[in-house]
């Protein structure tokens, strides 16, 4: 830090690239914040710790985690959440239909912390009556929010009263909804259980039109940060398709795994009369897209654990390898982060993969694994529902990235939701009084190890002084 203050003094460092700089170091020291939780107050449940072998015992730290696992922002699982243009808002959705709105500016930065909701929606006959499966802030506005379930219905809500402003029937489960972050035509492409990309206009209050050529159910949709009306979608058939939604004709494209070269003389989004409109984008079910946030590439994640990373300006494979870690096996959608355009270097952008029971982050554009993040808790826990408890295996359902450096949230299907947020000297005050604690119990421990080793020693020298005749 006091090079780069000194090279900024000099001139050496223009203020723009010092900012990167010290905000790429901020971004690769992003650790967990035990001292940020959301609780909304609920009873507590049964808790149910991971498999201990025989003879083990539960450490201080391990005790810490039970104890905060016992906090819930919703206690039956959260589904999903979603952050507002101003990083201010927060919203998540339960399994059991509930939608909670948590205000942000009320957390103290670098101080521990209880969120409470400020706003809940509970189950009603007007309110959803299955899971939430998708929460989307308006992209310009946090007045309003949408809200997608298993029970077929995406709702549109006002923020401030939290009251149903517009009901959409679709008639099939929707795994996943977007909106444009750019576009002014207020249209949401819905991923349901239906092969076709459903179109709702939320202006007009009804759905548009249909986008065919997927072979079964959709998992995932990206809507393009820079053209207004290019949309990707994926499904369990393993293809990626690129669509203009102006054109109800059929796909711009399709995305093939086995091309690194891409297509001569065309752009990827279809403005030239050549396009491939066959290939597989996955071996598997494709549930995770996220494009970069110039819009030069496409990041698509499959059920064949693999991730992918497409050059658009020619469909082509770019072969970036992320290893054998990563898992994904689950029917819904998957959220992945990439560090916001401008925040880094471009050619040094960060990609955050939930990966069963830790977040992992990647180089983007050579797949290299930076860091492990790996997530506190059981990884078994018992959640309520309406037939009463179930046990469930613990996995990231949501992630959001907050503010420029405000970190990650991310939700659990165990009701937390947990906080990732760059590392502050008061984490390295917590850190040494933690060595201290750790110092302190292997001490005791090394102790006790010696005490039943001089009683052990004591026994053998008793037996060997005594004399053993045989007769």
């Amino acid at each position: 830090m006091n090079r780069l203050l000194f090279d900024r003094s000099t001139g050496n460092l223009t203020p723009r690239n010092f900012a990167r700089t010290q905000t790429a170091q901020l971004i690769h020291s992003i650790q967990f914040a035990p001292r940020l939780r959301f609780n909304s107050g609920e009873s507590e449940a049964a808790f149910i710790d991971d498999v201990q072998t025989e003879g083990s015992r539960l450490r201080a730290s391990q005790q810490e985690e039970a104890n905060q696992s016992r906090v819930w922002a919703h206690q039956s699982g959260v589904n999903a959440l979603a952050i507002d243009i101003e990083s201010r808002l927060l919203i998540s959705g339960g399994v059991d239909s509930t939608i909670k709105l948590w205000d942000l500016d009320e957390s103290i930065p670098w101080a521990k912390h209880t969120l409470k909701p400020s706003k809940v929606v509970s189950r009603t006959s007007l309110t959803h009556k299955f899971g939430i499966s998708q929460l989307t802030f308006y992209p310009f506005d946090s007045g309003a929010f949408l809200s997608g379930s298993y029970d077929h219905h995406l709702k549109l809500y006002a923020t401030d009263t939290m009251t149903v402003s517009a009901d959409f029937d679709l008639n099939s489960i929707i795994y996943t909804h977007a909106l444009s972050p750019i576009a002014s035509h207020l249209l949401v492409a819905c991923a349901t259980q239906h092969p076709a990309v459903r179109l709702v206009d939320l202006r007009s209050g009804s759905s548009t039109h249909s986008l065919a050529g997927h072979h079964g159910a959709l998992l995932s949709l990206s809507w393009s940060p820079t053209r207004e009306n290019i949309l990707a979608s994926g499904g369990i058939d393993g293809t990626v398709r690129l669509w203009d939604v102006r054109k109800s004709s059929g796909a711009l494209g399709t995305l093939d795994m086995e091309d690194s070269t891409g297509i001569t003389g065309t752009d990827g989004m279809g403005q030239s009369a050549r396009s491939r409109d066959s290939g597989k984008a996955h071996s598997a079910a494709v549930n995770g897209l996220q494009w970069t946030g110039d819009g030069y590439y496409l990041i698509s994640a499959g059920h064949d654990d693999r991730v992918r990373v497409w050059d658009i300006a020619n469909g082509a494979n770019t072969l970036a390898s992320f290893g054998p870690t990563l898992k994904n096996r689950h029917l819904s959608n998957l959220p992945m982060i990439i560090s916001p355009n401008g925040y880094t270097s471009s050619i040094e952008a960060l990609l955050f993969y939930p990966n069963a029971k830790e977040l992992l982050m990647f180089e983007l554009y050579e797949g290299r694994l930076l860091k492990r993040l790996k997530v506190p808790g059981p990884n078994v826990a018992a959640v309520r529902s309406r037939r009463g408890e179930r046990t469930i295996k613990s996995r990231v359902t949501g992630l959001v990235w907050r503010g420029q450096v405000g970190g990650l949230l991310s939700s659990h299907t165990d009701g937390q939701i947990r906080a990732w947020l760059p590392r502050g000297l008061d984490d390295e005050e917590l850190d040494r009084e933690e060595e201290d604690t750790l110092r302190r119990n292997n001490d005791d421990e090394s102790e006790g190890i010696r005490k039943r080793r001089k009683a052990l020693d004591d026994v053998f020298r008793d037996l060997t002084r005594q004399k053993i005749t045989f007769g």
